[in-house]
């Protein structure tokens, strides 16, 4: 993989302890589909939306953006 590059220069902001959110999104689809099988198992109204659930904003990372001048070291996976 030496030689292989970025893409596109887009990259996350303040990272947490990895690099993607599919830990985070992973738990968030399984509290979700915990709490709509106990709602349907109750008779009740299951909930509508994921981010009735669960929060995005809670993740550790706060998103991606555009870096226009990245470094080479940042460029090369």
């Amino acid at each position: 993989m030496s030689r292989s590059k970025r893409k596109t220069k887009i990259i996350g902001v303040c990272g947490g302890r990895h690099a993607s959110e599919k830990i985070e999104k992973q738990l968030a689809n399984r509290k979700f589909r915990r709490v709509t099988k106990t709602k349907l198992f109750w008779n009740r109204d299951a909930p509508l939306k994921l981010r009735e659930v669960s929060n995005v904003w809670s993740f550790s990372k706060d998103g991606k953006y555009y870096w226009h001048d990245m470094p080479p070291r940042y460029i090369r996976k």
